[in-house]
């Protein structure tokens, strides 16, 4: 007996068909936007992904694989690598710790000239790195504006140390770290801080409890992404930091000296590098980055 046959019965769908229907609908509704794609957006989306992919499947197809691992088994190799990862660490640690209450200050203050202070803060982000790196000396040299001081005060010599690596490194990257939690700052509800101040709470235990918490996913993505720029930062180490194995020599460094002697081992080190930076944002990202 049908549900027509059935006196009395409603005239509705049965249980689940709607379901079924809409995810049918769902369904046709995806694959006609997938032939409705604009050839003019999907020719040049192509062309930039393989634009982007193309070095990537180049630098493995070229890879030296037989004998890749006693190309990578040197004490050179694992002292640059452990060198990279612990200035990369240390630089992001400093762009944590002043990088965010300087996108705070951007995102929640209204001070003159704030406009000029953003601009002033993402000027790294188009400096070219060998030109900071010089800007670094000048400032924090020996014979700098603040170096001086330092080493005549207190000793305290940056240029071409490990601390100058960590130092070059936080210059390039702490932009990338405020971009993102001032903006994630913007997007978040004021309103809450509000609240908390009218419980009694001060502005900084309101930060501190409240704005914090809200804003961990941005930060933890502007960490993530001023730790993969510390990592392959090139111009302004090279500069500040100097070339100097199991001091100031990182990986990419360590790339650039055996591409010049050596291309298959500059090859091996550039895979390790390749390697060390997609397992680190593939995996933050899961966690911290989804959009969904």
């Amino acid at each position: 007996m049908t549900r027509q046959d059935t006196p009395g019965a409603a005239t509705g769908p049965l249980p689940g068909e709607p379901l079924r229907r809409g995810a049918r609908s769902q369904v046709r509704r995806a694959r006609s936007q997938v032939r409705g794609v604009p050839l003019p957006l999907l020719v040049p989306a192509l062309l930039g992904l393989s634009f982007l992919l193309l070095p990537l499947i180049a630098l493995l197809v070229r890879t030296p694989w037989h004998g890749l691992s006693a190309r990578l088994t040197g004490a050179e190799v694992w002292q640059a690598l452990r060198l990279s990862l612990v200035c990369a660490t240390a630089a992001t640690a400093v762009s944590l710790v002043l990088g965010v209450p300087l996108a705070w200050l951007l995102a929640r203050v209204d001070f003159p000239g704030r406009g000029l202070v953003r601009a002033l803060v993402t000027l790294p982000l188009v400096l070219p790195p060998v030109v900071g790196g010089v800007a670094l000396l000048m400032a924090l040299g020996r014979n700098g504006v603040v170096g001086t001081w330092l080493d005549s005060w207190f000793g305290i010599t940056l240029p071409f140390t490990t601390a100058g690596v960590v130092v070059a490194e936080a210059f390039v990257a702490m932009p990338f770290l405020v971009i993102s939690v001032e903006g994630t700052l913007r997007a978040a509800d004021p309103r809450y801080e509000e609240a908390a101040a009218t419980l009694g709470a001060s502005r900084f235990t309101a930060f501190r409890r409240v704005t914090l918490p809200l804003i961990a996913p941005g930060i933890a993505a502007g960490a993530v992404l001023a730790w993969a720029r510390a990592l392959g930062e090139f111009g302004a180490t090279i500069t500040f930091a100097g070339n100097f194995p199991g001091r100031t020599q990182t990986m990419p460094l360590a790339v650039y000296l055996a591409l010049q002697n050596d291309p298959e081992t500059a090859i091996a080190l550039s895979l390790v590098l390749l390697a060390v930076s997609i397992t680190v944002l593939a995996g933050l990202r899961g966690r911290w980055m989804t959009t969904s």
